[in-house]
């Protein structure tokens, strides 16, 4: 080894370098660490940081006995536990958060934050940065030449294998290969696909085990995707959408249109152009208000009574509510926003917004109280990503009032005391549009998981079980399950089991589901129970087999990073 090879050990192994750096390197770290102390980093004893990292973050905590190879790249706000190394060429970038004892292979990349690329005319490097965060656990290893994506949660103890790229949550003690990154075994047993949460394959008490669900899985998507055409066709009467062909034309019968063919058919449904069908639904938002009424007997929609600009403060009802739900992400899904800002809710000062969510009826109707909850949270969504101006503090505050108003002992926002019904699917609304809208991670997860299991066994226990009813308890399952601890997993699988047994059996050839037994196909059942399923199967670990994943109302990343 020449004297250069040696000079450049201790940067490019720096694990090992109390061992191998000389008297004249060490005094130079000490420096080094002093001078990035000074910066206001929180550095540990004994870490190594080589000079030839960049090392710019925001903030900074590297604990105890840390290393930090050549050429590695931190950026963002990032925290190590002790004993951990980052290897030469890696990237730690955006919002991370690492445990103990974790190693970070050569040329990784973990990478909390992406580019929005919504708008089509502005160039992507332009758009808005958003950042869920990463979190990894303890004693993890991450192979050489890993990709992590924001959003993602890897457990204690996971391997995860060279080359892979990793886009959803790794279980504790999985080991994950390939792109993108699926569980091959549990590092505590010999089986393949046996780890303990969302993300791996396992039977759960579906007939035939994992290999004959996951063939129904894409058998179901398949002939889903194939037979869609020909609903949107039979939707589309006298030139506008209906929930079924003897239905009404309504406002969100052409949301669920867009919703259905951007995830089947991957673009807008043909009975319009994507700039027709754009310039269709920005034409029903009144100006004033924001909001989107409902069509009238002719087609049209129904002015707004009162502008939002009344003295008193109010939310608007359950129909304009949802359409801030179904037209702005319609809008989104063909690249285009709402034009003008939801002002009914955009204007409101934190203090109206207080008082207006303290006078919702929580305890005699909280699925009507989350579902206005659900449209203030997206309407707030839309401004931010529309760049539109609110009051300083708004989000703030409505954050702040959900967490100061859970239910204890639930886990839900409304009574929990007899029938649940309404204040789980209230709580489904509440989290859609807010919580998890904007990968905002509270705690209390287990008591909702175990209220939820309780509301399920209501459900199995009844007939005539809803889109809503399903929806509602499958997506609280999976994102309590996604950001909290193990708890009653068991349990938790079987209720995707029981509801996908319903489910991929509802299909009515060339009509769709119907929202519930003994009604009529249409596409809100059609949308709604597709998104039931992928939910369902996710839970499971087999939602690749769909080929879909939801992108509108029921997507399961987040929509806005705060």
């Amino acid at each position: 080894m020449t004297p250069a090879d040696d000079d450049l050990r201790a940067d490019f192994a720096p694990w090992e370098y109390w061992q191998t750096a000389s008297p004249e390197q060490r005094a130079d770290q000490g420096d080094r660490i002093a001078e990035l102390r000074g910066r206001g980093l929180t550095i540990g004893t004994d870490c190594v940081v080589s000079r030839l990292a960049a090392v710019h973050p925001e903030a900074l905590v590297l604990g105890d006995r840390s290393s930090v190879a050549a050429h590695a790249h931190l950026t963002g706000d990032v925290v190590l536990g002790a004993d951990c190394s980052v290897n030469v060429a890696a990237a730690v970038r955006g919002r991370v958060r690492i445990g103990r004892a974790v190693r970070i292979g050569a040329h990784t990349s973990v990478l909390g934050f992406e580019h929005g690329f919504a708008d089509l005319e502005r160039e992507i490097f332009r758009q808005p940065l958003s950042s869920t965060g990463i979190t990894i656990g303890d004693d993890v290893w991450l192979g050489s030449h890993v990709v992590v994506l924001d959003g993602v949660r890897i457990g204690s103890h996971a391997v995860v294998g060279a080359g892979s790229v990793v886009t959803k949550s790794v279980p504790e003690w999985a080991v994950v290969v390939g792109n993108p990154a699926r569980v091959v075994r549990d590092r505590r047993t010999s089986a393949p696909g046996t780890a303990g949460t969302a993300g791996t394959a396992r039977t759960a008490g579906a007939a035939g085990g994992p290999d004959a669900l996951t063939d129904r899985l894409r058998g179901f998507a398949q002939r889903a995707t194939a037979e869609l055409p020909q609903i949107l066709a039979a939707a589309w009467v006298d030139g506008l959408y209906r929930d079924a062909p003897s239905a009404p034309a309504t406002v969100r019968a052409h949301g669920d249109a867009v919703e259905l063919a951007d995830l089947l058919l991957g673009g807008p449904p043909a009975q319009l152009t994507r700039a027709e069908h754009v310039a269709r639904l920005r034409a029903l938002q009144d100006p004033v208000s924001g909001l989107v009424a409902e069509r009238g007997g002719a087609g049209e929609p129904v002015p707004d009574a009162e502008p939002a600009s009344s003295a008193k403060p109010q939310l608007p009802d359950q129909s304009r509510a949802y359409h801030v739900l179904s037209v702005g992400y319609a809008l989104d899904l063909l690249g285009s926003s709402f034009e003008h800002p939801v002002r009914a809710v955009t204007v409101l000062s934190p203090g109206e917004l207080v008082g207006l969510l303290d006078g919702l009826p929580w305890r005699t109707n909280a699925w009507g109280a989350g579902a206005l909850v659900d449209s203030v949270g997206t309407a707030l969504t839309w401004a931010r990503l529309g760049g539109h101006p609110t009051p300083a503090g708004l989000v703030d505050t409505l954050v702040g009032w959900l967490t100061t108003h859970r239910e204890p002992a639930s886990g839900l926002w409304g009574s929990a005391a007899g029938e649940l019904l309404e204040p789980v699917n209230g709580t489904y609304r509440a989290v859609r549009g807010t919580l998890a809208q904007w990968g905002v991670p509270v705690g209390g997860q287990d008591r909702l998981i175990d209220t939820v299991l309780e509301r399920a066994d209501q459900i199995g226990r009844a007939s005539g079980t809803t889109a809503c009813d399903a929806l509602d308890v499958v997506h609280l399952l999976w994102w309590a399950a996604s950001t909290g601890p193990e708890h009653r997993r068991a349990e938790i699988d079987a209720v995707p089991s029981a509801v996908l047994a319903r489910a991929l059996s509802a299909w009515v050839p060339g009509r769709g589901v119907p929202f519930a037994p003994g009604r009529e196909p249409s596409l809100q059942g059609t949308e709604m129970w597709l998104a039931v399923v992928w939910y369902a199967a996710d839970l499971l670990g087999c939602a690749d087999a769909l080929g879909y994943r939801p992108r509108g109302v029921h997507r399961p990343e987040p929509a806005l990073s705060l």
